[in-house]
Formats: C-alpha cells, structure tokens, sequence
C-alpha cells in the first residue's frame, strides 16, 4: 500500500510537472523572439526556443511552490538562463570585447570609489586612457555581448543559479538572495536619471533601442551607449558579488 502510494504521488508530480510545461510553451517563444531580436542575424530563434524549453521543463520539475515567487516568474529566469548558456556555448563575441567590459566596470568602479558619485563619460574614458569617441566606441562594441538580466551583470563566471527563488530552502542562501536584491536596487536607484529611463524603457516597457531614441530624442546608437554604460556601471557598483574570471 505504502508503495503505491508513493507512486501515485510520483505519478501525480509528474503530471503537474507536465501541466507547467504545456502551459507556459507561449513564455519560452516570448523569451526567445524578444532575446533575438537583440543578438546578431546569425542567431536562430528556433535554437533559442530548444534551449528554453529545456529550461522550461527543469523548472517545471524542480519548482517549489511556497518559496515567493511564481512558476512563471521562476520559469522565466531558468528560461533565459538556459538560452543564455546555449549563447554562450556557441559565444560569437571575441574575448577582446569581454575584456574591455571588464575594464570599463572596473574604471567605472574606481572612479565613483574616489569621487563619492557617477562617473561622467569623460572621466571613465580618462581612466581608461583612452579618448571619450574610443571610449563611446567600446560601448558600441560591448553592448551586442550583453543579452540581459544577471548575465549583463556579471559576466561569463556569475553563478547565477544561486540567486534564483526557490533554488534552495537554506536560510544563508534565501539571506545572500535577499542582500543581493537590496544591492540591486540600490545600485539601481543610484543610476543617472537618463540611464534608469533606458533600463526602465528597455527592460520594463520592452522598447526596442529604436524607440527609446524617439522618446529621448537621440540616436539609436547613443541609446545602445547609455544602456550599455549602465549596465557596466551596475556591474561595476556590485563587483563584490562578482567571481573573478580569466582575462584570456
């Protein structure tokens, strides 16, 4: 009796696992047509819709309801995390531009550390030693490496499974969630007025860079540039949760 009960419970866990997937097939092809539109025509979305269907049924199997968050939020971050590895897999970036990201957080960082405030344009080119249109250059260059969410944050070595809801019931764990989300917003809050309107623009509204530059009446291009800057300076801002990578 004993035995058949544990696979009912077995059978039935299952069939929830497999109701979650079935109903939130619509959230992975949102995810990966919005992740495309943003990378290189070389990326296929039907790769990307493999990948975050994997994603898809690992969450489906491993979520815990109770844990604060809901399935498709949970879904949705094992989903771009499972399309963001297939990325990285078959990274199209040269290890140049993942160096220079590096260093501009890095300058970033050092310059808000001495000044007490955002750093301008102009003084994390100084730092960098290199001219303000190099400098614009090179957040040109590192904005189509930076997909989205934690990966923008920090890098090729961030663990980010850790920081997930629901990944596990430990209390240090649940505790470094929630002093990395108080970090966060913290960081974030901080930002340039103008920087936490392109993130707010691209990220909440889910406008395309294009119509972020008609709002803010600029270029598409100082779009990429602004974003791209705030998101190397939030890196820059919460370097302490960073893993040192390799420089290769």
């Amino acid at each position: 009796m004993t035995r058949g009960r544990a696979r009912m419970g077995y059978a039935s866990a299952n069939d929830e696992a497999a109701r979650l997937v079935a109903d939130h097939v619509d959230l992975v092809r949102r995810i990966a047509h919005h992740l495309v539109a943003r990378l290189p025509a070389s990326v296929q979305v039907e790769d990307l819709i493999q990948s975050g269907m994997v994603g898809l049924i690992e969450a489906a199997r491993q979520f815990q309801p109770g844990q604060g968050a809901t399935f498709a939020t949970y879904a949705g971050i094992r989903v771009r995390g499972a399309m963001i590895d297939e990325l990285r897999r078959a990274d199209w970036t040269p290890r140049s531009v993942h160096r220079n990201s590096r260093r501009i957080a890095e300058a970033i960082h050092q310059v808000e550390a001495r000044e007490g405030r955002a750093a301008s344009d102009r003084e994390i080119a100084e730092t960098l030693d290199i001219t303000l249109d190099e400098y614009h250059g090179m957040l040109q260059d590192t904005a189509s490496s930076q997909i989205l969410g934690l990966a923008d944050l920090f890098g090729e070595d961030a663990d980010s499974d850790r920081l997930l809801p629901g990944t596990s019931a430990a209390p240090s764990e649940q505790l470094e969630r929630e002093q990395f989300g108080s970090a966060l917003a913290e960081a974030l809050a901080g930002l340039p007025e103008r920087e936490r309107l392109v993130l707010a623009l691209y990220y909440d509204e889910e406008l395309n860079l294009r119509e972020i530059g008609a709002v803010l009446e600029v270029t598409e291009s100082r779009v990429s540039q602004i974003r791209s800057q705030a998101l190397h300076r939030l890196r820059g801002r919460l370097s302490e949760w960073t893993r040192t990578g390799s420089d290769s």
